[in-house]
């Protein structure tokens, strides 16, 4: 990729002081998004605006249609929407419905097509930040984890899915190698009542886990990783905004992608190798299944971008993230890929047997 430097706009680039969240891999986002001649460019996943505000602030002939699934997301963004003389629309929904979001915005405002799409994936930092959403053990709260609002909370989840599903949520999606010691004491434990508060669902879990020695990680991460992917059903939610966008971005358009961990970043490497004719016969992860090699994107990135030890050392949740972008090709979007859909959902239970 060739640096680019942001062009001066209306809108400053990057988060504002005492902004609650930093946008990871920013500059190497905005230097993947950066085709020649301005668009529309759309934020699936609108967060605090940081992506956004970047994308005005690089190009002053920019606009933005930015989604977010989560009310208070979108309550957030109407100040910077205001700054943006109308270059920012901001939509409530969810990002794997990204295309129908931009027809209908195109055919109520005339905006050109879509040439830029970015995706950070995964929970933001406020709502990590605030103990009332559910997602997070570091301050007690309500055991919610939904991001939108709507359909079953993690309590629901928790107190209300057989042992055996709790035990699978927990271990393909939290990759917890102690998911069954994990289900089987929430299982007793709800025998004596509602497992209500994020508090409670983490000592049950330290109490059956053992903490890596001198590792930082709290034992009942994994856990509720896999409660808060199942809760909002985010791969998905993933694999539908990976076709999305190659259905909404015009020829020579780009999509960049922002993984936090190796469940997502293997369905958009999986993806991105499969559009890009280098997906070979099948997946070591689904074997046996083809892998349709349809060339509708080339790649920009040579294998996954990481963030620099400074970024790390200023945002530590910027650790794990990796990035991975490819340029639209002319071909016209063929039928979703069916082996990328089975990475996002829990494997069929053989007969006769357990799950793993």
């Amino acid at each position: 990729m060739t640096r680019r430097r942001p062009a001066p706009g209306t809108v400053p680039a990057g988060p504002r002081p005492g902004e609650p969240h930093i946008p990871v891999l920013l500059a190497e986002v905005i230097e993947a998004l950066a085709p020649a001649g301005a668009r529309l460019a759309v934020d699936g996943t609108f967060g605090a605006g940081g992506y956004t505000r970047a994308l005005l602030a690089a190009e002053p002939d920019l606009s933005v249609l930015a989604i977010d699934r989560d009310p208070s997301a979108i309550d957030r963004g109407q100040a910077l929407a205001a700054e943006s003389n109308g270059r920012l629309h901001l939509v409530p929904g969810r990002f794997g419905d990204l295309d129908a979001h931009v027809e209908a915005h195109r055919a109520g405002t005339g905006a050109p097509p879509a040439n830029r799409v970015v995706l950070d994936i995964g929970v933001s930092s406020m709502q990590l930040d605030t103990p009332e959403r559910g997602f997070s053990f570091r301050a007690d709260g309500p055991l919610d984890m939904r991001m939108g609002g709507e359909g079953p909370s993690a309590a629901d989840l928790v107190n209300g899915a057989d042992e055996a599903a709790l035990a699978d949520i927990i271990y393909h999606y939290g990759e917890e190698r102690r998911s069954r010691a994990v289900a089987r004491a929430i299982h007793e434990a709800r025998r004596r009542g509602r497992i209500e508060t994020t508090a409670e669902l983490a000592a049950l879990v330290a109490g059956v886990v053992r903490a890596e020695p001198g590792s930082h990680v709290h034992p009942a991460t994994r856990t509720f990783q896999g409660l808060r992917i199942a809760v909002n059903d985010e791969l998905g939610e993933l694999v539908r905004a990976l076709h999305a966008a190659e259905r909404a971005l015009a020829p020579g358009g780009r999509l960049a992608v922002v993984t936090f961990h190796s469940l997502e970043d293997r369905i958009v490497k999986q993806f991105f190798a499969a559009r890009s004719g280098r997906g070979g016969g099948g997946s070591r992860h689904l074997p046996g299944a083809p892998v349709e090699a349809v060339c509708s994107f080339r790649p920009v990135t040579k294998g996954p971008v990481l963030p620099g030890e400074a970024e790390v050392a200023r945002n530590p949740r910027a650790r794990s993230a990796k990035l991975r972008a490819a340029v639209r090709t002319d071909a016209p979007a063929p039928p979703p890929l069916t082996a990328i859909q089975a990475l996002a959902s829990l494997p069929e239970a053989p007969r006769g047997g357990p799950r793993r």
